[in-house]
């Protein structure tokens, strides 16, 4: 069975470019390297999610510079990500996000591709709407759970690792913000693209952002835009978003606002383009 998409996506490869538009944005951000970023890691955490298009994140980020560093791995300050997430066969985890269960799980294994890192990952949705992560450093992603591995997520999800599976490539380009006054890490995803076997699909156009606080706090500066902007937080998932896209039927009614969200801004941002 093969697992792999057939390469990684161009977009992704080209991501850290020192001409592309997006690296000449961050380039008037203080930089801070990874073993600072340590210290902002937030694994047990509350998010703030946003999604908006291109030209907006091109209008935030000169706004808010002076509150945030950008994490930068040699000169690059866009760094590509790779992961490959796991389910139960009959799509569990999948099912408990699409029906809103409190507590709820991510499995996933993640490579960093700039700091050539790998991690297997868990993300607990807790009852009291925190989210707090755990992972274990592993060689490269794993396409099959072994020994440690199936220890690790027996000891932390209510799964039965033997029952997960792989289900779903993703690849995106990531910017990571840190705030240089509380503890808050903000990331900003772009080039987002989803695959299985020989299956493709991508979000042109889409931003993800995502705040992650200590606590939350609206003292943010980040949020404090965003409400200036007019931009409402938005729950959203790419494992969710990457299934419902490459798998059909899926169950997918609570999700359908989120597509249209969705839909309106990357039509905006095709429409932008042409429009020049």
């Amino acid at each position: 069975m093969n697992l792999t998409m057939k390469s990684i996506p161009r977009s992704v490869r080209a991501a850290n470019a020192d001409c592309s538009p997006l690296h000449s944005e961050l380039v008037r951000f203080e930089p801070f390297d990874l073993t600072e970023l340590q210290d902002a890691a937030l694994l047990d955490r509350v998010d703030t999610k946003y999604i908006i298009g291109l030209h907006q994140l091109y209008a935030i980020l000169p706004n808010v510079e002076r509150d945030y560093r950008v994490l930068t791995i040699h000169t690059a300050r866009l760094h590509a990500y790779q992961t490959l997430y796991f389910d139960t066969r009959d799509f569990t985890i999948y099912r408990q996000h699409h029906n809103g269960v409190a507590s709820r799980y991510k499995v996933r294994a993640r490579r960093y591709l700039d700091s050539d890192l790998a991690f297997l990952e868990v993300k607990h949705h807790t009852n009291r709407k925190r989210t707090v992560k755990t992972r274990l450093p592993i060689p490269d992603i794993e396409t099959r759970l072994r020994g440690q591995s199936m220890e690790f997520i027996g000891e932390h999800t209510p799964f039965d690792p033997r029952e997960l599976e792989p289900k779903l490539w993703n690849h995106y380009t990531r910017i990571t913000l840190v705030s240089r006054h509380r503890p808050e890490r903000v990331t900003i995803d772009t080039n987002v693209e989803f695959g299985w076997r020989d299956d493709c699909t991508m979000l042109p156009g889409l931003v993800i952002v995502e705040v992650k606080q200590a606590r939350l706090s609206q003292d943010s500066e980040f949020i404090q835009h965003m409400r200036r902007l007019g931009i409402r937080p938005m729950s959203y998932s790419k494992y969710t978003a990457g299934v419902y896209s490459l798998y059909k039927p899926m169950k997918l009614n609570n999700f359908k606002a989120q597509i249209r969200q969705v839909n309106k801004i990357m039509q905006g941002e095709f429409e932008r383009e042409f429009a020049y």
